[in-house]
């Protein structure tokens, strides 16, 4: 069984500066760690490999700094590592950063199973795992919320949609996207650490991909734009109320109907 992984580094902090041009993020010289959704995902790479065996490979496309999520996978203990790492692929919009992932994954033979985590906390489409998938030309799952089964030949998941529940079985290969709380992640290990420390992670540029047409790639592959990005204000202010529980509790009924949200 090979398992491919998508993660993603973001930015740690809610507070990032933006390019006023591009309305891109400035990533460069700011805090990262990997997708809260993503760990999930290598999670559920790793109990399948535990149970039928074969090998987990996490591909992320970033600067160089995301090498230490890649090593922080292999602490979790992922197989191997790839970055797709280039500056044709920056100001890459959905289309164009899966369809990168696509022909990195093309690159590597393919997968019997590719995971990634519902969505990002950076962007929140929740579209790039179906996106690669299509590309691909891949039957997905998204949403998944649990791994019902799971054998050599095909995979049973289960998705929560509100008040609809579907139990899909799909035959290798494919694409699932998970959500979180579908299993606890694992902690690094110490001793995974240690001995993978000096082990290589891959980088892959422009170049070294199936196909070269730029056309797909980065900002001149994006055929949607951030026409205007800004921090939003911050505008809260306490309210004390004075008076005995019941006089407060009327008091605050009041401000909640006065400001219609009651």
């Amino acid at each position: 069984m090979k398992i491919i992984v998508c993660m993603k580094q973001v930015p740690a902090s809610t507070k990032v500066d933006i390019d006023p041009e591009t309305g891109n993020l400035k990533r460069a010289g700011q805090s990262a760690r990997t997708n809260p959704y993503d760990l999930y995902a290598l999670e559920c790479a790793l109990r399948i490999r535990e149970q039928i065996g074969g090998t987990v490979t996490v591909i992320t496309m970033g600067p160089a700094q995301a090498e230490e999520m890649i090593r922080d996978a292999y602490s979790m203990g992922a197989d191997e590592g790839i970055i797709l790492c280039d500056r044709k692929f920056a100001g890459s919009d959905v289309l164009a950063t899966s369809y990168t992932l696509s022909q990195g994954i093309k690159l590597l033979g393919g997968a019997d199973l590719i995971i990634c985590g519902r969505q990002t906390t950076d962007g929140d489409t929740a579209q790039i795992g179906p996106a690669v998938a299509e590309h691909l030309h891949l039957p997905h799952c998204a949403w998944v919320s649990a791994i019902e089964e799971v054998d050599e030949k095909q995979i049973t998941l289960r998705q929560d949609f509100g008040s609809v529940t579907q139990v899909s079985r799909m035959n290798y290969p494919c694409l699932v996207t998970v959500d979180k709380d579908i299993c606890v992640p694992r902690l690094p290990s110490y001793r995974l650490l240690c001995r993978t420390k000096d082990k290589k992670v891959r980088f892959v540029t422009f170049e070294d991909l199936p196909k070269k047409d730029l056309s797909r790639y980065g900002a001149i592959g994006s055929p949607t734009s951030v026409e205007r990005v800004f921090a939003p204000e911050l505008a809260a202010t306490n309210v004390y109320v004075e008076g005995t529980p019941e006089e407060k509790a009327v008091k605050v009924i009041q401000m909640l109907q006065d400001r219609k949200y009651i």
